[in-house]
């Protein structure tokens, strides 16, 4: 079992930044592939980025690349979302998930509760 736990989120005006984060806790962190997931209202799930589990790879939507940068520090069992250039949006639900498997999909084995991004115009 792996716990993850996000925080961060917050209101922000447009063009500003934030960083969310998300902490894991369980098993190894190291051994899991991370992703970033958002939901807005009335819409469903969809992939913002994902990360391997050394860090070395990364993928990203379309509708964030070049804004939004994924990380992770696997000393401190965290990873992170740094979201620039925010938009209105933008503005959901931020899920972070993990998997053995790195995916762009949404079947992630491991979910957090979420954390609420809201980007006013």
């Amino acid at each position: 079992q792996v716990q993850l736990v996000e925080s961060g989120g917050g209101l922000v005006q447009a063009g500003g930044s934030l960083r969310v984060s998300c902490a894991a806790s369980g098993r190894t962190f190291s051994l899991y592939a991370m992703g970033w997931f958002r939901q807005a209202p009335g819409k469903e799930r969809e992939f913002v980025a994902a990360i391997s589990r050394s860090g070395g790879k990364t993928y990203y939507a379309d509708s964030v690349k070049g804004r939004f940068t994924i990380s992770r520090d696997n000393a401190k069992n965290t990873m992170y979302l740094q979201m620039n250039s925010l938009k209105p949006e933008d503005t959901a639900v931020y899920y972070c998930a993990a998997d053995r498997i790195l995916r762009v999909g949404l079947d992630y084995d491991y979910w957090g509760q979420g954390t609420q991004v809201t980007v006013s115009s």
